[in-house]
């Protein structure tokens, strides 16, 4: 029976091989979704160690967060666009989560979040969802769940309204784009609570100014910024 059942997983392991998102080689036993070599390469910020960060500098004035971090820096043609490229268009749902848990164990390791209640993932457009099948966010978020022990919710903030593409705007336009973009919903069970808000890429910051505008106006007690990557 366990020589069955071993060519069964070596059969599998032939006709769906287990590689690394980021190199594409094979991975090993104990390695999930990122080889340890492309792991040592990733260019980590450690935001997450000190409060005057980029991140945090980067909503001074505009949007008031207790705590902001990402965890590795974006740039064009690396190997963090390929991971993010990945996650977001080739349903790769398993490198979000544990992508998710990478950041976790970073911010156990931190002072200000471990203190968050609630973790919420910026949402998607249901149609945008739709067409995707999923929303890269929120397996992110879930994997950071796993890791901290705080639960997720989708159903506090949603998105109303649709937006068109930021990639090409500029951060005045980004921010017009955004403009009325969320709501929450049962603000009451939010109310006075440390949110912890998510994202995949942090680029202007205009969606999350937004969301997170939103949530410190329904009432909540703090507001925790943190996203994957962050592009310079």
């Amino acid at each position: 029976m366990n020589i069955v059942k071993q060519l069964a997983l070596d059969l599998t392991a032939l006709l769906y091989p287990n590689l690394c998102n980021g190199c594409g080689t094979p991975l090993v036993q104990g390695e999930k979704q990122i080889c340890i070599k492309c792991l040592h390469d990733l260019p980590f910020t450690d935001f997450q160690s000190f409060a005057d960060n980029k991140v945090h500098q980067l909503f001074w004035g505009r949007l008031h967060c207790d705590n902001a971090m990402a965890m590795l820096y974006f740039r064009k043609g690396s190997k963090v666009q390929h991971l993010i490229h990945r996650l977001k268009y080739k349903n790769q749902t398993a490198l979000g989560i544990t992508l998710g848990q990478m950041m976790g164990r970073q911010l156990l390791a931190a002072d200000g979040y471990c203190g968050a209640e609630l973790i919420i993932p910026v949402p998607l457009h249901p149609k945008k969802e739709k067409s995707r099948g999923y929303n890269q966010s929120k397996y992110i978020a879930d994997g950071i769940a796993s890791a901290m022990g705080i639960p997720v919710s989708t159903t506090h903030l949603i998105r109303q309204k649709e937006t068109t593409s930021q990639t090409k705007k500029s951060r005045y336009s980004r921010f017009e784009n955004m403009q009325y973009v969320f709501k929450v919903s049962n603000a009451e069970t939010i109310r006075n609570k440390h949110i912890m808000l998510v994202d995949d890429v942090i680029t202007t910051g205009s969606t999350l100014e937004a969301s997170g505008t939103v949530l410190l106006n329904s009432g909540i007690g703090k507001l925790s910024i943190v996203g994957a990557a962050f592009a310079e």
